[in-house]
């Protein structure tokens, strides 16, 4: 047990005394003691048990080697709904939520969504619980991914709302058109020194870095988009903080129109797009 823990001990005194950060205490002690966020301040006085003590001491050890909470406690929130996560997918961050408030702009009223590479299902299912008049389609490579999207589903959509596909990119949708596609791809650089700092050191590698030169994913999604999008549909695509010139480049390429970045909170270009043409579509 870690040596700040002993007998007889509150739940104010551990708060007080962990070395973590404000907010991951009070979430690990919600996780741990199974209480509410009020009742653990109501219940601030609580002697905690051996056993609980125990509980917690593993919780913030997990943390303390750098274990994300979000995997530590098995959810997280994005877009105003809680997901479940664990390590076979990308935690969901507030960055992306750009990315689903433009899906919901552009998507039309009555039409249909792909999100390539879903993970979590985090934007999928937010596009799908904010517009229950799209007809929704998610894919992903890995199994153990739509397993975790398949959870959150059942969490927050009705049965059948969300259509969920094992698909590297587009294979499963082969001949299959849609209103608009989104997609946040891996884009980190193979060797970039982030992927060996914070919580990126326990996400799985797939799902962050191409391997490559981070472009690769695009370079896909963009030269086939065309066989997949109807006339006047929207591709848009989240990318790194360096990638909107190369990302917007690769669009005007394959002809698509009204190519755009848009930034997210921080002021960086998080997420480009464009319009197919009709003389473009399929």
């Amino acid at each position: 047990m870690l040596d700040w823990l002993y007998p007889g001990m509150t739940i104010a005194a551990c708060e007080q005394a962990s070395p973590l950060d404000r907010i991951d205490t009070r979430v690990l002690l919600m996780h741990g003691l199974g209480l509410s966020r009020t009742q653990l301040i109501t219940q601030s006085d609580q002697v905690l048990s051996d056993e609980h003590l125990a509980q917690i001491s593993n919780l913030f050890q997990r943390r303390l080697v750098g274990e994300p909470v979000a995997y530590i406690v098995q959810e997280r929130e994005f877009f105003g709904l809680r997901f479940h996560v664990t390590p076979d997918v990308l935690i969901p961050r507030p960055d992306t939520e750009l990315l689903v408030e433009l899906a919901i702009q552009h998507a039309p009223v009555n039409s249909s969504l792909l999100d390539l590479g879903t993970g979590s299902g985090a934007i999928a299912v937010c596009v799908a619980h904010q517009r229950p008049d799209l007809a929704v389609t998610a894919l992903d490579i890995s199994a153990a991914a739509l397993a975790v999207a398949k959870k959150n589903a059942r969490r927050h959509l009705t049965p059948g709302k969300l259509e969920l596909l094992q698909s590297d990119w587009y294979q499963a949708v082969a001949g299959r058109q849609f209103h608009t596609i989104v997609s946040n791809p891996p884009y980190i650089v193979a060797g970039d020194s982030h992927l060996q700092q914070g919580d990126l050191r326990f996400e799985p590698a797939d799902a962050l870095t191409d391997h490559a030169d981070g472009l690769t994913a695009y370079r896909q999604l963009i030269g086939a988009a065309h066989l997949h999008l109807q006339a006047d549909g929207w591709i848009l695509l989240e990318h790194g903080y360096d990638q909107a010139t190369a990302v917007r480049a690769m669009l005007l390429q394959a002809g698509f129109e009204q190519v755009q970045s848009w930034q997210d909170l921080a002021g960086i270009e998080r997420v480009s797009g464009g319009r197919l043409p009709l003389k473009q579509a399929k």
